[in-house]
């Protein structure tokens, strides 16, 4: 594979763009924070698009608070006060979202130029070593992860990670999905399902109150397939707080690779399948978008304008004992999974 220049960033490093291509799925991604700039994929009457929401150049990823399609850590999504306990040890983490941490920091994984150990026209490993104290995490912590595509129109995410001291580690992915296309506005009335019979609650800040609530009777309840704009202007707190639908769901099965989430435009029939081996999954209806960001077409983009399906663990999950554990010891070897499957009905 040739990569593409996709110029420097603003302290002079070089960056590429890579394509991947089988079958009738195409896939770019950036050596700058692992970034998915584009997934073009087909509808039911063949025509292809973009159905990625991203920055219009690698200044406007540089200058996004948005993580389009990026690879996250240390710590994908919040944690609460920037602080945790580890071993004993209180460890602070700079603040980015009010008095909370999001996302690794304002210097996550997303910001760094990840190393290119192997490249072919339908597989793509990037490698990223973090050192201790990195964003205020302990212990020096290597990363690997492989994109890679199927012959049946499947986008594989494989993450693997060593520390060599103890510490925290959540990744994913954050891309945000429009299966009707880039830049053809609303998502509301793409039919979602989330494989979850609960989810965190959280309070005004986005933090999760330990409560994992039943999605019975909820605006929260996708388990059939249901429009994401049904129920998402409820009166509910959670709703308010989140500004629409940002929250963690509890999957059930963590550790085996299963489907957790469906999303269908019933306009042009195309149909994302995710699956993943995590115990959460962050469903994000694009709250934060505003209309101030150029996006990769040249308009702008807009609440509603996307879904993310971000697979992780819990966010906090450090500040939550009876959350499953996301720390990560010399000697253990994190590994994680997800793929995004599209067809067309």
């Amino acid at each position: 594979m040739t990569p593409e220049s996709y110029g420097r960033t603003k302290d002079g490093h070089a960056v590429s763009r890579y394509t991947l291509a089988r079958g009738r799925l195409t896939v770019q991604i950036l050596d700058y924070g692992g970034i998915v700039t584009r997934i073009e994929a087909p509808d039911r009457a063949g025509r292809i698009a973009n159905v990625v929401l991203g920055a219009a150049d690698l200044a406007g990823y540089e200058a996004s608070d948005a993580h389009f399609g990026a690879l996250i850590g240390r710590y994908a999504n919040r944690i609460a006060n920037g602080r945790f306990s580890l071993d004993g040890q209180v460890y602070d983490l700079p603040r980015n979202e009010g008095r909370n941490t999001m996302h690794g920091g304002p210097r996550g994984f997303d910001r760094a130029v990840w190393r290119v150990e192997a490249a072919t026209g339908t597989a793509l490993t990037l490698a990223h070593r973090s050192p201790d104290g990195d964003q205020g995490f302990p212990g020096t912590l290597d990363v690997r992860v492989t994109y890679s595509l199927s012959d049946d129109e499947t986008l594989s995410i494989a993450y693997a990670a060593a520390t060599d001291r103890p510490t925290i580690l959540n990744l994913t992915n954050h891309s945000y999905f429009n299966l009707a296309g880039e830049g053809a506005g609303s998502v509301l009335d793409h039919a979602v399902t989330v494989a979850a019979d609960a989810y965190l609650t959280v309070d005004e800040s986005q933090i999760p109150t330990g409560e994992r609530r039943s999605v019975a009777g909820t605006p929260f309840d996708f388990r059939v397939a249901t429009a994401l704009g049904a129920c998402i202007r409820a009166a509910d707190p959670q709703l308010i707080w989140g500004r629409g639908y940002d929250h963690t769901y509890v999957l059930r099965d963590p550790g085996t690779l299963r489907t957790v989430a469906t999303a269908h435009d019933p306009s042009n029939g195309r149909h994302l399948a995710v699956a993943t081996t995590a115990p959460g999954l962050q469903l994000y209806t694009a709250n934060m978008l505003d209309g101030t960001v150029t996006g990769s077409g040249g308009g702008l983009y807009r609440a509603g304008d996307a879904v993310c399906f971000e697979a992780q663990g819990f966010p906090d999950a450090p500040n939550h004992s009876d959350f499953p554990s996301t720390t990560l010891r010399p000697g253990e070897r994190f590994a994680a999974l997800t793929t995004y499957r599209f067809t067309a009905r």
